[in-house]
């Protein structure tokens, strides 16, 4: 076998690799003689078979059987040989190969690149607090109650006002017919909840009950009905009662609703629930810091397939959410970055996920972390817990699928990583409100002073766009609803 280095640039290499025609003659007649031990043709006895009549009937699949391997057995000896560890799989491409001649073809590839991970003692953080109080406690039962809530007749003669529950005939009809979904009988329909399209529900507020009342609107442009997007309509409303939202009493009752006992039961669960949510977004915020701590302190060359694969990656995420975005009726932002300027953004994002993703994972290699059994028990049973209700089909899923569970090893592995830089670095805790701990980190009034990175590009971060709340329609329209959720 002939390796001969024909390129060396950067973290670039290519080869030129020949491979003799006796070493491919002499394992391909192996396996033939390994296919006459099985094989059975009429006229001979088993493993009497002549290497001539097997090569013309099983040649060719052989021959390819036994080039891939030598392609895959000659190319690793070419790195190990070197010391080359490739960041990606190599391009191979095939120059000439004929039966009877030596198979010359060429690998190109991208090896990684040399990382020196910084002394992890000078990593400062500050790891948020917070105590979950009566206070926090009682706010939790008074949403729960909300959520429970249900409606009685008013006691008072008055009229509807934001809040009151308006039980409702409607019709509705554009350019004088009605279209499909535009009605419903005894439909519940809460003032102020922006749950009909625009200007539909201020039309009520005002109404007494058993009063009729014609409601002017429009569909916005971006409705998710296209028939009706833009169309002025008509609804003919017979307000048929008033009715108010009562929460739930905070209770024994509620906390049978939720299936607990009593609402000391209640209280301990919210309590660990809260103990347990802090404790974790706390976690991932202390990440947070140490990662952008190791991207401003290491700068090396990135291998260029894999920001490119990563950029495509991010890409085609963001453009199946604009369409999905889209499908649902949200209108576009008219301050929205240019597909360039998203493009420019989102490959400086890659940048960061693959400096970051080969720096861990060579930290985890000089340290030798590993990922094991417990390991992914423990994960497997924390992912199970992100799925209440549905803990036995998640558990089986995963135990079914190697695939799916072999995914679940790489952020496993990431998290093993951060923990180790975790035990070195120092942390300073510091006591916070729940805002303070759910604040967004791009929104702090005193972001943490991040350390100076060495020749480093400049980083830009990832700016959520919220929805737009789509105006929603009738229960008797559901059908084009769920298009528009």
């Amino acid at each position: 076998m002939e390796i001969t280095e024909t390129k060396a640039e950067s973290l670039r290499r290519e080869f030129k690799i020949v491979v003799a025609a006796a070493d491919i003659e002499e394992q391909v007649t192996g396996r033939l003689r390994e296919v006459a031990l099985t094989v059975r043709i009429d006229g001979f006895r088993p493993g009497k078979v002549p290497l001539s009549i097997l090569k013309e009937r099983y040649g060719p699949s052989i021959i390819g059987e036994v080039l891939e391997k030598v392609v895959d057995e000659s190319s690793s000896h070419a790195l190990e040989e070197r010391g080359l560890r490739p960041a990606m799989r190599p391009k191979i491409e095939i120059v000439s190969f004929e039966d009877g001649l030596d198979l010359e073809y060429t690998m190109e590839i991208e090896v990684m690149p040399d990382i020196e991970p910084m002394d992890f003692s000078k990593i400062k953080l500050e790891r948020l607090v917070v105590e979950t109080d009566e206070a926090t406690i009682e706010e939790a039962l008074a949403n729960l109650a909300q959520s429970r809530k249900t409606t009685e007749a008013l006691d008072e003669n008055r009229n509807a006002k934001a809040g009151d529950v308006a039980v409702i005939d409607f019709v509705g009809s554009v350019d004088g017919e009605e279209f499909p979904g535009g009605k419903a009988e005894g439909y519940e329909l809460e003032l102020g909840s922006g749950s009909f399209i625009p200007g539909f529900e201020d039309q009520i507020i005002g109404a007494a009950a058993d009063e009729k009342r014609r409601v002017e609107v429009s569909f916005p442009a971006d409705y998710g009905a296209d028939q009706l997007a833009g169309k002025d309509a008509v609804f003919e409303v017979h307000v048929k009662e008033l009715r108010r939202t009562v929460p739930a009493a905070v209770d024994d009752d509620l906390a049978k609703q939720v299936g607990l006992e009593t609402l000391g039961d209640l209280k301990s669960a919210i309590r660990e629930d809260h103990v347990r949510e802090f404790k974790s977004v706390s976690r991932m915020r202390l990440k947070r810091q140490v990662l952008d701590a190791l991207d401003a302190d290491h700068d090396f060359e990135l291998p260029a397939a894999m920001v490119e694969a990563e950029a495509h990656s991010i890409w085609h995420q963001y453009e199946d959410q604009r369409k999905a975005a889209k499908e649902a009726g949200q209108a576009e932002d008219p301050d929205a970055k240019s597909d360039d300027e998203l493009k420019a953004m989102f490959d400086d994002l890659a940048r960061r996920r693959v400096r970051l993703g080969l720096l861990l994972g060579e930290i985890g290699r000089i340290n030798n972390i590993q990922i094991n059994q417990d390991d992914m028990k423990r994960v497997l049973a924390e992912e199970t817990r992100r799925h209440p209700g549905q803990e036995q089909a998640i558990l089986s899923h995963y135990q079914n699928s190697p695939e799916a569970l072999e995914s679940l090893r790489a952020p496993a592995f990431e998290e093993k990583v951060v923990d180790f830089i975790l035990e070195m670095a120092t942390i300073t805790d510091k006591p916070a409100t729940v805002d303070e701990l759910m604040m967004d980190s791009d929104e702090e009034a005193a972001p943490v002073k991040k350390p100076k990175k060495r020749k480093a590009a400049k980083k830009k971060t990832e700016k959520k766009s919220k929805p737009r709340k789509v105006p929603a329609k009738s229960k008797a329209q559901t059908a084009a609803r769920k298009k528009a959720d």
